[in-house]
């Protein structure tokens, strides 16, 4: 089969798009021929070898955290998914990724796609989803009629985090570039802030119950947002080389969070798709044989919004 894999840790060129072997599920695994996976911003960091403490892989390494495709063959002991059910899923992010035509998947990891939308444009959802519903639901503990800053909602979580906010009865506050301005806005912000002409400490008036960061702000920038969060509120950051700030006399938390694959979760997600209340926002699709060039925009910068890899067919 095809994959993509880098032999080294090193810049995009490192990427090599090479035949394999076909992989063979063990126990608890199942097979899955891959309608697409995704690009992670994680993807190029762990690729640099910027993450080999928290996320150590081996080499050579197929990336693709995210997966959605159809079950081809089950290994010994997978009860409750059978050959050519349609599944998505994040993949643990030290094991061999999806950017192949087939890749392996604990069982327990995986949901069943949803049926609202093309199967590959659901591999936009598992990575990025879980990130805003854990961000503002484990950690911020949110609930009808708070208030939300989403910092950096112009990107693929911040479309996500600002749904679930909405969905959940909040206030919802959200920076942006004029970019992704009306996107965030049709994604039913209550506010939306020009970070690009607006201080954002400026433009909040009142204070908010959770600050989400999804952005790589200066730590100023980052330090800030604590101070336009109420007593007993949170801030959340997902930009984790900076750790979150916090306020211990106002009794304001600072969480850094490490996403997690969470099936259940993950099946919350589906269902809310599948109802008309999540949106999965597709902004391109590349093929697999691409990928290179798809990591090397990506550090230039050039990447907006959500990207899918789609392999060939087999």
């Amino acid at each position: 089969m095809k994959a993509v894999r880098f032999h080294e840790y090193g810049d995009p060129s490192v990427l090599r798009y090479e035949d394999v072997e076909q992989p063979v599920p063990g126990t608890g695994q199942v097979r899955i021929r891959v309608a697409a996976t995704s690009f992670n911003s994680v993807d190029g960091n762990i690729r640099g070898g910027f993450m080999q403490g928290p996320i150590p892989v081996q080499l050579p390494h197929t990336p693709g955290i995210d997966v959605a495709g159809t079950v081809d063959a089950l290994g010994e002991g997978v009860a409750g998914i059978a050959v050519g059910d349609d599944v998505i899923g994040f993949l643990p992010m030290d094991g061999t990724g999806a950017a192949a035509q087939y890749v392996l998947a604990p069982a327990g990891a995986l949901s069943p796609a949803p049926k609202s939308i093309p199967l590959a444009d659901a591999a936009a959802l598992p990575l990025v989803g879980l990130t805003a519903y854990q961000a503002l639901f484990d950690h911020g503990k949110l609930t009808a009629g708070q208030r939300v800053l989403i910092n950096g909602a112009g990107g693929a979580v911040g479309g996500y985090a600002v749904q679930l906010a909405k969905n959940a009865g909040a206030h919802v506050i959200a920076t942006a570039s004029p970019r992704s301005s009306q996107a965030v806005t049709s994604a039913g912000a209550d506010e939306v802030i020009d970070h690009t002409t607006t201080s954002v400490s400026t433009a909040v008036t009142e204070p908010v119950d959770i600050a989400l960061n999804l952005a790589p702000v200066a730590p100023d920038e980052l330090a800030a947002l604590v101070t336009l969060v109420r007593p007993g509120g949170v801030v959340v950051n997902t930009t984790v080389w900076m750790p979150a700030p916090s306020d211990e006399e106002r009794d304001v938390r600072g969480i850094d969070l490490f996403v997690r694959s969470d099936a259940d979760q993950l099946d919350q997600l589906v269902a809310l798709a599948d109802r008309g209340e999540l949106r999965v926002d597709v902004a391109e699709r590349v093929p697999l044989a691409e990928l290179p060039g798809l990591h090397a925009r990506a550090a230039d910068g050039a990447v907006h919004g959500k990207v899918i890899v789609v392999p060939s067919a087999a």
